[in-house]
């Protein structure tokens, strides 16, 4: 079922929308050399090594890149998220013409400046890989939130990222007690 943005949108532009939510998965090629560059960049997240950070999201995007025959593209990480008074930027993807992509992440977050969680980050990398992908890889002339584009960035995430990882992350989501109704008094 298209998203509601799609009733605006003209002829040409439903049919690149519903060829995108068509596409479900990215063929990664050798997720595991991909995994071990994933730990490093878990780490350097966890220890604010913004350089570090930069350096390893540019090696998972160029491996990714490498691995489907596609344009590379440079990866900027940048620290503190921009904001308005509603909402925070995560990440950027800008293409073009004649240019090389650029790959914009901030890693962290804009009111409290605190690193933010690695899921968080990760996701977000690949997701604006996702819209690189939409471009270079699936040939399509725009890239919509679809949701095959979702299933894309998450059907990335899960070959790539380390399943111990993974696990580590919905066992964190799993572990949230709830409180007692005594406990709240």
């Amino acid at each position: 079922m298209p998203f509601p943005y799609y009733d605006n949108l003209s002829p040409t532009k439903k049919r690149i929308y519903r060829k995108s939510d068509a596409i479900e998965s990215i063929p990664v090629k050798d997720p595991d050399r991909i995994r071990p560059v994933i730990i490093k960049l878990k780490k350097s997240l966890e220890e604010n090594k913004r350089r570090d950070v930069a350096k390893y999201a540019s090696e998972i995007c160029r491996l990714v890149c490498k691995g489907l025959d596609t344009e590379a593209l440079i990866v900027k990480i940048s620290s503190k998220r921009p904001s308005s008074s509603t909402e925070e930027l995560h990440g950027l993807y800008e293409w073009t013409e004649g240019e090389a992509p650029v790959l914009t992440v901030w890693m962290k977050t804009a009111v409290k400046e605190q690193v933010v969680a690695f899921k968080s980050f990760i996701r977000t990398v690949l997701h604006e890989l996702c819209h690189h992908l939409d471009y270079t890889y699936f040939d399509l002339d725009d890239s919509f939130h679809t949701e095959g584009f979702f299933k894309r960035e998450s059907s990335l995430y899960k070959q790539i990222v380390p399943a111990e990882l993974q696990k580590r992350e919905s066992q964190k989501k799993n572990n949230r007690k709830e409180p007692d109704q005594m406990d709240l008094f």
